[in-house]
């Protein structure tokens, strides 16, 4: 009997061990989105199949963190952060994403815009991006959301003709700040 329990503590223990590993893993890898002063502070989700998630690691800022790898629509290494406001956007944005036929999807983004059911962002909130065809072969990507902005609104261009900051997707919820780079 003893080495019975023993041997169920052992791979009790062991199987802790591992999924601690594991855990540990995937908040490390979804972190590689967060600026590297805001890492220490983050939150790391991982997403469910029904949309979603749970907390992975709890954080004491607003900035969450999560890895999109292979998911519809994403390269096969994606991982983001935002703010945790903007969750039910991302939620919404996947759910939507899942949809199998693109022409279905990008027509369900559309109607969920026009009747007013698409979730908007936090204003001002950042999307931190890290994405590629594996850990070698990464971009960086960022935008900042501005929800229902125009030129009018705020001054700045609605296409990157200029070379400067503009706004993509001007005037929808989806409306966000571009800033050029790589």
């Amino acid at each position: 009997m003893k080495n019975t329990l023993s041997s169920v503590l052992c791979i009790l223990a062991f199987s802790a061990a591992a999924f601690a590993q594991a855990d540990q893993a995937a908040i490390d890898k979804a972190l590689l989105a967060a600026p590297a002063n805001l890492r220490a502070t983050a939150t790391v989700i991982k997403w469910k199949a029904d949309f979603t998630y749970d907390t992975l690691r709890k954080g004491t800022s607003r900035l969450v963190c999560y890895d999109r790898s292979g998911q519809p629509g994403q390269q096969p290494f994606s991982v983001e952060c935002t703010s945790v406001a903007n969750l039910d956007r991302a939620a919404q944005n996947m759910k939507l994403e899942a949809i199998p036929d693109k022409k279905a999807s990008l027509a369900a983004f559309d109607a969920a815009e026009k009747d007013g059911t698409r979730v908007k962002p936090e204003y001002g909130s950042v999307w931190y991006h890290v994405m590629g065809a594996d850990p070698d072969h990464l971009r960086t990507h960022m935008t900042i959301a501005v929800p229902g902005a125009t030129n009018k609104t705020l001054g700045l261009p609605e296409t990157n003709s200029q070379g400067g900051v503009w706004i993509m997707n001007a005037g929808t919820t989806t409306a966000h700040l571009m800033t050029p780079g790589e």
